[in-house]
């Protein structure tokens, strides 16, 4: 069963505001790897076009079966924000937490066609993103660590981040697209070249875990041509780009340092609040406290790992039901993958999943409000496009 449904049976919305809502959809995945002001306005127009149709048409919102666990996540992190150190502080954090709304939305407004519509949309901008983010490389000089491309976001490792993703989206209708994939192809040497000029590591592990898990997916000895695009890499890119790879195996590096300091700040952290964590947002409140002596930054906004981010802020429950997201997730889009015809979305999905996994363990990408609201849209995604018989029917009736 890939959706839980609450509510009565679904009708047709009326079509000046069903266009409407498409359009506001389409320019809200656009937007997000734009501008995060652009991107919650779109996002807010949406979402009340989108119950003004449920109303007017007295249908009740649907989602897949992994909104449960969000749910539940988004419970406990309320529970947690109760027992927080400062809980007004913590509750007004939550409000991120509406995008969960995300889901049930895209699934709804994306089915069918609109699904690889919405991924033709967010290919094409991160394409253009792209190219930017290589102009201020190779022209405004952003050129160092000190200062690295983001392009119009505001800041490099949120920008890295929808690169990520999109190399994911971009690779899937590469590897398992049956037409169009001459765009892709296209965009794809820029998504990875301004990638690699932001010189963020986690990105560049996590889209190289993304590429991984689709030749996986497609066919396991694809995994040969790793060392060749290793080889290639190394072999074109420029010395600020290969010392920074190399430093990833440093551990005389002082970022490498500080994050293991932050590793055993964040389990210190959870050994003193185990069930309810801190609170959402007050690791910064409480980093001077539990510092570790080896720590390199004297503060730090979080612990730059997603489940020991979780864990420390909401306790170990948050963090078993957000495990158990991940898990319902990936699997239901397993079953897409091999149910499917066109299995382009649902590998889409299971590379964007990988990518926020493997990213995750060096930085909170997870809490990044533009990075969250791209990564729902694609894991929704496949579920929508499922549901073109569900649209279909719809129609005739």
């Amino acid at each position: 069963m890939r959706a839980t449904t609450i509510g009565m049976p679904e009708a047709p919305a009326a079509p000046g505001l069903e266009r409407l809502t498409t359009i506001l959809l389409l320019a809200f995945v656009g937007a997000v790897q734009l501008s995060i002001a652009a991107a919650q306005i779109l996002l807010g127009a949406l979402l009340l076009c989108w119950i003004t149709g449920m109303v007017r048409d007295k249908t009740r919102p649907t989602a897949p079966t992994f909104f449960v666990a969000l749910l539940a996540y988004a419970g406990i992190t309320l529970i947690s924000s109760i027992f927080s150190i400062a809980p007004l502080e913590s509750f007004i954090d939550d409000r991120q937490l509406s995008l969960f709304l995300i889901v049930p939305a895209v699934y709804d407004l994306a089915r069918g066609h609109r699904a690889t519509t919405a991924t033709d949309v967010i290919v094409t901008v991160g394409g253009a993103a792209a190219v930017y983010g290589i102009v201020q490389y190779g022209m405004l000089h952003f050129d160092s660590l000190g200062q690295r491309p983001r392009g119009t976001l505001g800041h490099y490792m949120t920008y890295s981040g929808t690169l990520m993703l999109v190399v994911g989206v971009a690779g899937a209708r590469l590897v398992f697209g049956t037409r169009d994939r001459v765009w892709p192809a296209l965009v794809m040497p820029a998504l990875v070249v301004a990638l690699s000029l932001t010189l963020t590591r986690s990105a560049w592990v996590g889209a190289c875990v993304a590429v991984g898990v689709l030749f996986i997916l497609k066919d396991l000895r694809l995994l040969g041509l790793l060392p060749v695009v290793a080889a290639l890499f190394f072999a074109f890119a420029p010395d600020s780009v290969t010392n920074r790879m190399m430093s990833m195996f440093d551990l005389r590096d002082p970022s490498n340092r500080d994050r293991l300091a932050m590793a055993r700040t964040g389990a210190a952290m959870v050994r003193d609040f185990p069930l309810t964590g801190v609170g959402p947002a007050m690791i910064p409140k409480l980093y001077t406290q539990y510092r570790d002596p080896d720590a390199v930054q004297a503060m730090n906004p979080h612990l730059h790992n997603v489940p020991l981010q979780i864990a420390a802020e909401r306790g170990l429950p948050a963090l078993a039901i957000w495990i158990a997201f991940i898990a319902v997730l990936a699997y239901n889009l397993f079953r897409i993958f091999r149910s499917e015809r066109d299995q382009t979305l649902a590998a889409a999905g299971l590379a964007t999943i990988a990518s926020m996994l493997s990213a995750g363990l060096f930085e909170y990408n997870f809490g990044d409000s533009e990075f969250l609201m791209l990564f729902l849209v694609l894991v929704t995604l496949p579920f929508a496009a499922s549901r073109r018989d569900d649209a279909a029917a719809a129609t005739r009736a």
